[in-house]
């Protein structure tokens, strides 16, 4: 359902905290990136990578230090009235009057939305239409949490932000969750989602961007952000055997190992190659391979590896030197 229309358009985007001196802290450090029209957009990143930084200046919630924000066209924080009323916003955590009833906070969101779902169809889309008559101090963690998505999603927004939604949640309530997400990018919905679950923004996203120390370090199609990455087999060696017994490694397609004890580890970018060269190898030797694991790369280990490589280029002399510099 994705166009070419841009929907949210960020570039060299910058956001400092701190009076200019040099105690200031730069959290968000020249970010661009894209989210077309019935996208879903994750931004990932370890604590502190600056993604709750980012996502509150594409909110309009403050101005930028430097760079550009459009939302739906329009600049979120200095033409705020135009933007407000057509997207929808989760925080990680909601601030609701604990001695209303959850049916009464929802009215009175209502009452300030533009275009509001009747609050019974919003409290029965997130799960919440058994609880319209509890109070808000009474509701547990993850019910909270879907109120909080029931009142982003109140108006219809065009565009969704959903930050961490569903922290808190049980397992059937992240599922539960994650359907809505869908039907909403269904009918058009254009979502920027933030998360510490990989597997929730490997299930969800069609592009995400890995965020580290302000920046972006990668970006893509989460395919190809995942296959930028090697796949991986394990196995103990046989009794007797060591790596120099087994066929030349590079003539599996195999681009790095490392050896633990009797576990080997392999990294290759041709699974099937190496897999199959390394069974007929087995079969030929008379031997079995013990605790053979095969699997392909997945988003958790391309972000714990991009991560690493992120920190280690930022951590050289020649990066600490331009950071002086600036």
């Amino acid at each position: 359902m994705t166009t070419n229309e841009r929907v949210i358009d960020v570039t060299d985007l910058r956001r400092v905290y701190g009076d200019g001196t040099k105690s200031a802290y730069e959290a968000v450090s020249g970010v661009s990136f894209s989210v077309g029209r019935g996208e879903l957009f994750a931004l990932l990143g370890t604590n502190g990578a600056g993604k709750t930084s980012t996502v509150e200046l594409i909110e309009g919630l403050a101005a930028p230090a430097g760079g550009r924000v459009r939302v739906l066209g329009h600049d979120p924080y200095s033409e705020r009235d135009r933007v407000r009323p057509r997207i929808g916003v989760m925080l990680q955590e909601g601030g609701f009057p604990s001695e209303l009833t959850v049916d009464e906070t929802v009215r009175m969101w209502a009452g300030c939305t533009s275009g509001a779902r009747p609050a019974a169809e919003a409290l029965e889309l997130v799960g919440l239409g058994r609880r319209r008559e509890v109070r808000v101090k009474q509701l547990s963690g993850g019910e909270k949490r879907r109120l909080d998505l029931a009142l982003a999603t109140l108006g219809r927004p065009e565009v969704l932000f959903l930050d961490e939604p569903t922290t808190g949640l049980d397992a059937e309530g992240r599922q539960e969750t994650w359907e809505l997400v869908r039907r909403l990018r269904a009918d058009g919905t254009t979502v920027l989602l933030t998360t510490h679950y990989l597997e929730e923004a490997e299930s969800l996203a069609d592009r995400l961007a890995i965020m580290h120390e302000g920046r972006i370090a990668a970006t893509g199609r989460v395919d190809e952000v995942v296959a930028s990455q090697p796949s991986r087999i394990t196995f103990d060696l046989p009794d007797g055997y060591f790596v120099g017994d087994l066929p030349p490694l590079d003539s599996l397609g195999v681009t790095g190992h490392e050896v633990e004890g009797r576990q080997l580890l392999l990294r290759t970018d041709e699974l099937q190659r190496a897999a199959t060269g390394l069974l007929l190898w087995a079969r030929d030797a008379g031997v079995e391979l013990r605790r053979l694991d095969v699997r392909g790369a997945s988003l958790e280990e391309a972000f714990l590896r991009i991560a690493r490589e992120a920190k280690g280029s930022a951590d050289r002399p020649e990066s600490r030197q331009k950071e002086m510099a600036r």
